[in-house]
């Protein structure tokens, strides 16, 4: 029995060049990259994923990292993908650096946004209470969804954030797309390490937010010791910065890309 699902996805731009392929992070979806794979898919093929409990892509109760890579390795194997530029944000990123050191032979480089190779030991409680209280009030409107929210979270960013994951029953309710439940109990694989053991020693990008906790100074030797090619660049924003700084974090991954690209030929 595979241990695989097979990941929605969605797909664009020409086919010559190495592929850039997409993950996101907890509770994100392909969704959430449209506009920046609009730009990419102008020079290349760009490939962006749902992964398992998230999106479009099936559910399923186990969620640790090499599990979530396999998926990965599977959907480019049935693309007809070689080899790829993988980026990743937060769990996401987990999930690339587990690509990255079980199947190095499959990546051309990595691009790591604001994750380190470290268990992290802060949770997602009141993103989980928001949700769960939706469940509970079983809203018939997103302004209804993030009224029941707003008692759990405070941010109206991190509540359109997670209100991209609602979409209305044959009943009229609001309802969750994601596996709740599934990511729920899985919450300790997806705060631990990223699978495989060593380093990745490719091209690597790391991008993270000055104003975010997840990639502090003091995390750059445990960055440097999985990833010693990496080269570090901090844009001014928070963990969600490639919707915080889009500019920014466009123009840092071009250009990582690009320098690769030119290194090659």
């Amino acid at each position: 029995m595979t241990r695989t699902v097979a990941l929605h996805h969605q797909l664009g731009g020409p086919e010559q060049g190495v592929p850039l392929v997409v993950l996101h992070g907890l509770f994100g979806s392909a969704d959430n990259w449209r506009s920046h794979a609009r730009q990419w898919q102008a020079q290349r093929r760009v490939v962006v994923v749902d992964l398992r409990n998230h999106g479009r892509s099936p559910h399923a109760a186990t969620m640790n990292y090499a599990v979530m890579a396999e998926d990965v390795v599977a959907l480019l194997d049935q693309l007809g993908i070689e080899r790829c530029d993988l980026l990743g944000h937060s769990m996401g990123g987990k999930v690339a650096l587990s690509v990255a050191r079980l199947y190095p032979q499959r990546l051309a480089s990595l691009i790591v946004a604001d994750i380190a190779p470290v268990a992290y030991d802060h949770g997602h409680e009141t993103i989980f209470g928001a949700m769960r209280q939706v469940e509970r009030d079983a809203p018939e409107s997103r302004k209804q969804a993030d009224s029941a929210m707003a008692a759990h979270v405070e941010t109206p960013a991190i509540r359109r954030f997670l209100a991209t994951n609602l979409e209305r029953g044959d009943d009229g309710i609001m309802r969750w797309r994601v596996g709740l439940d599934e990511i729920e109990a899985a919450y300790a694989d997806i705060a631990a390490e990223p699978a495989g053991e060593g380093s990745y020693s490719g091209p690597t990008l790391v991008v993270r937010g000055s104003r975010s906790d997840y990639v502090e100074d003091a995390l750059l030797p445990q960055v440097k010791a999985v990833l010693p090619a990496a080269q570090v660049v901090t844009l001014e924003a928070g963990h969600w910065l490639h919707a915080e700084a889009p500019k920014a974090f466009h123009e840092a991954v071009d250009t990582f890309l690009a320098e690769r690209g030119h290194e090659e030929n």
